[in-house]
């Protein structure tokens, strides 16, 4: 059996093997539930030997620290200890999405040289075709359900794990995060959230995404229980969060404008629900005072994240109703910069590019200095004569920020829209549809037009009793002629990522075959 620390629960011993999140909890209470799957309920010591069983499984097939493991399972109790196992076994953990297809698992395994994929024989039935990788396959059923296996000693610089971003322009990347840029990150937001041992926080992201990993960090760093539901129906969702009696919810922008389409969760309070967070992009002003009016006896936390730095900015719930906008300041043991062209600190109003620097900022990209190299660069305010030591991470996303240093998001650098000699924020655009009263959710892009540069596409699912022709003469009453959508499209439904974000490339897609 792992060896048992006597650490509080949500206070990190001095940062090595991630695996010990799991043993502290363990530690703390082997008998109080850390999975909720429907009717299923695994308590913190199955938890622990379930994951000691995987490490001894993996030494088994030769896998040796350092070597990276993909988890491709359903997400339920199995996926969260093989999460713990690969990490006590000393490898590098690698959750790939279980809605991916075959070109993409393979892409992923061969771009980390996988040594093992733990899987089901489930999923890999599903295949449309077989996995060419040349990663050993381990079947979780194969696996025994409880087992001996003292961790491996890792120290905070070690890989811990490598997440892909969705890729949705391009091949996708492999973020690298240490143990110690775990350790960092779950401290910092079970500290801001107060995240305690009574807590039970849904999970309803794919665990690939480092929104939806997160909660099932925090849940364990805290000793609290994770819920699990899978189902993308809305009205389920809010049925499990009353019937489990949730009481931390995390969602992104889309996710949040369905609930806010369910009756159940706009007029009935959820009575165990007090914490609300998003992230993940931006959340419109009238949907966040949405939320305010149908949960107010929940706070709410508007936060600002990147996969390269794991979280970057909160609002406390006490600024919100005034601030509905902002997504607030530096996370706790981190520091944002926000600078111009010329890196030089930005004035209150004026737009930069934000920095972040902290323990949180990721390693880097698996395999691709180059573009490492353009995103994680040397701190360029550090004092003369410092050391060239520290990296920091440029997001990309172009923010202001107001005379109380609250910062608000602009745009991301590669989906500005630039129409009419003007670069336009799609987020502005779609903050506009949403105050026409006639949007249940929207996204905007954009397609190529000669004569303008770029031509502003809306997609669109309209209320009930929406009207397209009332959204166009909103749009063209509110909005700047630059601004204005050239075409909106009306959808039944807008499509998503596997992270749950709006995914535009379909939808132009979409567009196109019909």
């Amino acid at each position: 059996m792992m060896a048992i620390s006597s650490t509080l629960v949500g206070v990190p011993p001095v940062p090595g093997n991630v695996a010990q999140l799991l043993i502290t909890a363990a530690a703390a209470g082997e008998d109080a539930p850390a999975v909720v799957d429907g009717r299923d309920v695994a308590d913190y010591g199955r938890l622990l030997r379930r994951a000691c069983a995987v490490a001894g499984a993996l030494a088994a097939a030769g896998v040796a620290p350092g070597d990276r493991v993909g988890i491709f399972l359903r997400r339920d109790a199995d996926a969260v200890a093989a999460f713990f196992g690969v990490l006590a076994a000393g490898a590098v953990v690698v959750v790939i999405n279980e809605t991916l297809r075959p070109r993409q698992i393979n892409y992923i395994l061969g771009h980390v040289s996988a040594r093992v994929l733990l899987t089901s024989a489930d999923l890999l039935q599903r295949m449309t075709a077989p996995l060419e990788a040349d990663a050993a396959l381990l079947d979780i059923a194969e696996v025994p359900a409880s087992g001996q296996w003292a961790p491996v000693p890792r120290v905070g610089q070690d890989v811990a794990q490598i997440i892909y971003t969705s890729g949705s322009t391009g091949l996708p990347k492999g973020v690298t995060l240490s143990h110690a840029n775990v350790w960092a990150g779950v401290q910092s937001v079970v500290d801001y959230l107060g995240i305690t041992r009574g807590d039970r926080l849904a999970s309803l992201l794919p665990l690939s995404f480092d929104y939806g990993l997160n909660q099932l960090l925090c849940s364990v760093a805290a000793g609290a229980t994770l819920v699990i539901e899978r189902s993308p129906v809305p009205q389920r969702v809010v049925r499990m969060l009353r019937d489990k009696e949730v009481t931390v919810l995390a969602a992104v922008p889309p996710l949040w404008l369905q609930l806010l389409g369910v009756d159940d969760f706009l007029t009935r309070p959820l009575p165990a629900l007090r914490k609300m967070t998003n992230t993940g992009g931006h959340l419109p002003k009238d949907a966040v005072r949405a939320l305010r009016n149908s949960q107010p006896h929940a706070d709410l936390v508007l936060m600002y994240g990147l996969t390269e730095a794991f979280r970057s900015l909160y609002l406390p719930p006490e600024r919100v109703d005034a601030k509905p906008g902002s997504v607030g300041q530096a996370i706790p043991g981190a520091e944002v910069l926000l600078l111009n062209e010329r890196l030089e600190p930005c004035a209150v109003g004026e737009i930069g590019q934000l920095v972040h620097r902290g323990p949180t900022v990721t390693m880097g990209y698996w395999n691709d200095p180059e573009a490492t190299a353009q995103r994680f660069r040397p701190h360029p305010l550090r004092p003369a004569g410092t050391p060239d030591a520290e990296r920091v991470v440029f997001s990309g996303d172009f923010m202001y920020r107001d005379t109380d240093g609250d910062l608000y998001f602009v745009g991301r650098q590669d989906t500005m829209i630039k129409t009419l000699g003007y670069r336009v924020s799609p987020d502005e655009i779609v903050d506009a549809l949403y105050g026409s009263g006639e949007v249940a959710e929207a996204a905007v892009s954009s397609e190529s037009d000669p004569a303008r540069g770029s031509r502003i596409v809306a997609f669109v699912v309209l209320k009930r009793r929406g009207s397209l022709e009332r959204l166009q003469a909103f749009a063209a009453r509110e909005l700047p002629r630059y601004m204005q959508p050239a075409r909106i499209e009306v959808r039944d439904a807008l499509e998503r990522t596997a992270s749950g974000k709006h995914d535009t490339l379909a939808m132009q897609g979409s567009n196109d075959d019909s």
